[in-house]
């Protein structure tokens, strides 16, 4: 296995990490695991491009470990009251329908790049999470209004961006 692909399993391994370190409140371990796993979503992607190392196992595995650390988040987010759950609805199906798109245009041999709109949603995504994090343990007058913008910003763009692929790939619908 070479190294983007040790730094995706190692993101997905540090998810039950982050799990419980939110659930036992330790809020600042929590941060510090999530924005590790972040920078090696970052790093992997770069190593595997400037080496020649992007494999089938990166491209499905790559945003799958994005998905399940973040989306990790948003769960505990929604148990803990700081996200309504409606929005993580909203999240989630968004995903689970670009996801569908993604693996009918495949089985035809078509691929559904990753459009900039979706890029915006993750990073926004990727920026609320450790925002909420610390605002629940530290500075949460200032930081959980923030982190609501930056929600708000990333629900929007998640909504926008899944609208995006469906206008853009609607071929994918008629097949």
């Amino acid at each position: 296995m070479n190294l983007p692909n040790k730094l995706t399993v190692a993101r997905v391994i540090a998810v039950p990490f982050f799990i419980i370190a939110f659930l036992m409140n330790w809020y600042l371990v929590a941060f510090v695991i999530f924005i590790v796993a972040s920078f090696t979503d970052l790093l992997d992607g770069k190593i595997a491009r400037a080496r020649g190392l992007v494999t089938n196992f990166g491209k499905i595995m790559d945003p799958l470990a994005d998905k399940i650390l973040v989306y990790s988040a948003f769960c505990l987010f929604v148990e803990s009251g700081i996200v309504p759950g409606w929005m993580l609805t909203i999240i989630l199906a968004r995903e689970f329908a670009v996801a569908g798109m993604r693996t009918v245009a495949a089985s035809e041999g078509i691929v559904v790049a990753a459009g900039m709109s979706g890029k915006i949603k993750t990073v926004l995504q990727m920026i609320t999470v450790p925002i909420l994090i610390l605002g629940s343990g530290y500075f949460e007058s200032i930081l959980m209004p923030i982190g609501n913008v930056v929600l708000w910003a990333s629900l929007i763009a998640t909504v926008y961006s899944g609208a995006e692929y469906i206008i853009q790939n609607k071929n994918v619908f008629s097949m």
